[in-house]
């Protein structure tokens, strides 16, 4: 797999660091799992569990090995430091200064293992203004300006489903990590990552930026073409009280469905721009959609080169073939279900493990890759500074 060979030391919690680290283990990375000592990531007990662990943990830690030590102790921050010689990648998502305090930041680690690269990711970056801000997604989507421009039929701003922000950060982190062990081939040399979540989702917003650039205005939402401006990307009710979706506003999609209906006197309206002019379009289409049944649609849509879908709930969205046809849906040995791997390469392709570590499960056998005898391991689960798993 592609990154057989590289270790990962994970001290990264809740979702952007975490899914990061995952997707490295599922291509072949050694990740170990750095966790305190009492509970662990946080994400153990979040949410439904499956087989007794947490199904929000398991889909973000499969595959990794867990090392539960005390790093607020000098033994625990020496084993860290000696841990760190062996790494190749190390990931934090603590605020800004935290890895400084406990003596594992940048700075120490460069001066033993001039190799790592060292990420962190946090909510607005190590420096600015803002940085020492308490904040998760919400948050930095609303100060980005991206929180304003999704809006329910009531013009309040609606909290997305999705976490941008971690998202972003996350992959955008992953993409910059894997740049830097590619400059690493040349230089011999790590890095270190300032990955800011703030910086990463604004810097996804071209699409949506437009009129602040040129017009030094905010852009209104209901105008903006993929926020509902545009007749032909837009979420349409249904007879049965279900919904469905047109999402290309191309003329030609405009005009196969118009002909289609025999309506080619409004496909000079879909030509228009997004906003008030396409309120005649919008009009027609809201009430045609309420016609006929969600699944009425669904066969009438069948082979029209029309870009449609209905709108599925999770539930519903696991049924279609398309997720197993991709193999997005895993199974472990034991039946639970897990998210499948998006990176697919053709040569060497993910082998994901399906385990997900209980806390401290590797802690011991870790200790003595790097060089620690049994002894001393006793030693350091009965001085608390360790947990064995």
């Amino acid at each position: 797999m592609k990154l057989n060979g590289i270790r990962v030391l994970d001290l990264s919690r809740f979702l952007p660091g975490p899914h990061l680290a995952m997707m490295m283990s599922d291509h072949g990375a050694d990740v170990i799992k750095v966790e305190d000592i009492i509970y662990g990531d946080p994400t153990r007990n979040i949410g439904p569990k499956e087989g007794g662990v947490s199904v929000y943990f398991r889909n973000t830690n499969r595959g990794k090995r867990s090392l539960a030590i005390n790093l607020k102790n000098e033994e625990g921050r020496k084993i860290f430091i000696e841990l760190a010689k062996t790494a190749d990648v190390i990931l934090e998502t603590f605020r800004p200064g935290v890895v400084d305090r406990l003596g594992i930041g940048y700075s120490t680690i460069r001066t033993v293992a001039p190799q790592v690269v060292y990420c962190s990711i946090s909510a607005f970056g190590q420096s600015g203004s803002y940085k020492d801000s308490p904040a998760h997604d919400l948050s930095v989507n609303a100060l980005s300006g991206v929180l304003s421009m999704s809006k329910n039929e009531d013009g309040e701003p609606s909290i997305p489903c999705l976490p941008p922000s971690d998202l972003a950060g996350s992959l955008m982190a992953l993409s910059g990590i894997l740049m830097a062990l590619f400059r690493r081939q040349e230089t011999g040399k790590g890095d270190y990552l300032d990955m800011s979540m703030y910086d990463a989702v604004f810097s996804w917003t071209p699409h949506i930026i437009g009129k602040v650039f040129s017009e030094d205005k905010a852009p209104d939402p209901s105008t903006e073409r993929t926020q509902g401006g545009s007749a032909f990307y837009g979420v349409y009710q249904t007879a049965d009280k279900k919904w469905i979706t047109l999402g290309g506003s191309e003329i030609k999609f405009v005009e196969n469905f118009l002909i289609a209906m025999d309506r080619q006197d409004l496909i000079s309206c879909g030509k228009l721009p997004p906003g008030c002019q396409q309120k005649p379009l919008k009009k027609y289409l809201k009430e045609t959609f309420m016609t006929k049944t969600q699944k009425e649609w669904i066969n009438w849509f069948q082979g029209k080169d029309i870009c449609f879908a209905p709108v599925f709930n999770m539930k519903e969205a696991m049924d279609i073939p398309q997720l197993n046809d991709r193999e997005m849906i895993i199974q472990d040995n034991d039946g639970n279900r897990q998210l499948g791997v998006p990176i697919k390469f053709e040569d060497e392709p993910a082998s994901p493990s399906m385990h997900a570590p209980r806390l401290g499960e590797n802690t011991a056998d870790i200790l003595r890759e790097i060089g620690y005898n049994k002894n001393f391991v006793a030693e350091m689960e009965k001085e608390k500074i360790i947990v064995l798993g």
